[in-house]
Formats: C-alpha cells, structure tokens, sequence
C-alpha cells in the first residue's frame, strides 16, 4: 500500500528510447489533425481527468500497462482501462501540469507504481466521456524505470497487467464490438481481457498515427453484455 505521496515532473522527450519516437509524432499529429472521431469536450462544463498511458519496454518489446475492474463493481464491472482519475485540488490547473501530476498520482494509488520511473513526454487533446461527464487528458510517459505494480485495493481492481504492442497490433487479436445501446467500436483481445470503449479508442489512435496499425477485419464482431 503506497504510503507517501508522488512527486510529479512535467513533460520531456529527452532521452527517449528511439522506438517511442512514433508515439511522440503521433501524439503531435493528433494535436494538429484532431481525434478522429473520438468525442470532443463540451465548450463548457465536464469534470477534469487524466488517465496515463504508459509505455514499458518486456521481454517481448514496447507493451503497454493497463488495469482490470473488480467483477464486483456496479460500474462497469471487469472492464479493462489506463490508471486514472478526476484531478483532485491539489493537482493544481487542468490546462497546466495538473493532468500530468493527477494520472501519475492515480497511478500510484491504483496500482503502486513508482511514479519517479516515469518520464510523461506528450499529452493528446482532451477527450468527453459522455456516461460519467468527464473531459479525460491521456498523459503518454515512458516507463523508464520499472517498478513492482498490482492492485492496491482488490475491491477496485483485479489486476494490473501489460499489454505487448505486437499483440494489440496483430490482426487476430482485433474486433469490432457492437453494445445493444447502439454503440460500436474498436476492441483488442490481449491478456485474457477484451478492451474496448474509451480505452481502446486511445489504443487504436495511437497505433494509426504512429504507422504501427496492421491491416484486421473490422467486420469481425463481438457483442457485448448490455450490463456492461
């Protein structure tokens, strides 16, 4: 259990690994060229968060850290995500450092991750999740030095786990998920885990911009639980 709380840095590309270099054009690329569908925020209200995407380098090359949800939750149960949250006071200003020191410090609350390994290098615009009315910042870091992570509290998450990019990239882990709302969208099979929603969203812009998508059958669908 985390007992003290993270110190947070602002962005920097210095020293970055050269395989991360696509991800940092593609994080420029949709600050020019826009989200690609993905919703914008209202020009006024929303409740500020930020999530961090965080790329690792395994065994198995760059992977990607994500978490599970509880089955227990009433909310969105099981569902996969980024460590994140709403920025708390303290955080400081949304359009400043505040999204970075809030998704380092969720982050640290969530899973126990060192947060002075990580070295955050670009944000994507902000994005609108309608259901819960957040405006959402993804902060993109580099996992430079690796430390131990799980759920801090099993109540909120199963599991904390990575994700190898040469999975979410390969053709046979992709699909398209369909919900009895009407909503569709891009999803992964990776991990024992289907990723879809919000999260895939950012996981599917990223893998276009940075020319790391590979050719898959979006007619391939799952539905999903209307619970869900």
């Amino acid at each position: 259990m985390p007992v003290a709380s993270p110190t947070p840095a602002g962005l920097s590309t210095k020293g970055l690994p050269s395989w991360l270099d696509p991800v940092d054009r593609a994080a420029r690329t949709v600050a020019a060229r826009g989200l690609d569908g993905l919703l914008r925020p209202p020009p006024a209200g929303g409740r500020p968060a930020a999530v961090l995407v965080l790329f690792g380098e395994g065994a198995g090359g760059p992977e990607l850290l994500l978490m599970q949800r509880a089955s227990t939750l009433r909310d969105h149960p099981g569902q996969c995500s980024f460590p994140g949250g709403s920025l708390d006071p303290e955080d400081g200003d949304p359009a400043g450092e505040g999204p970075v020191r809030a998704a380092l410090r969720e982050a640290w609350e969530e899973t126990g991750l060192d947060p002075t390994g990580v070295q955050p290098f670009a944000t994507l615009p902000n994005l609108f999740i309608p259901p819960s009315g957040f405006v959402v910042t993804p902060v993109l870091g580099w996992w430079r030095e690796p430390s131990p992570v799980g759920p801090v509290d099993p109540g909120e998450t199963a599991r904390v786990f990575t994700a190898p990019v040469h999975r979410l990239t390969d053709p046979a882990h992709r699909v398209t998920v369909v919900h009895p709302s009407g909503y569709r969208g891009s999803a992964f099979l990776v991990s024992d885990a289907l990723v879809w929603g919000f999260t895939a969203g950012v996981i599917d812009l990223i893998l276009r911009h940075a020319g790391w998508e590979r050719p898959w059958d979006r007619t391939r669908e799952i539905p999903l639980d209307p619970s869900a």
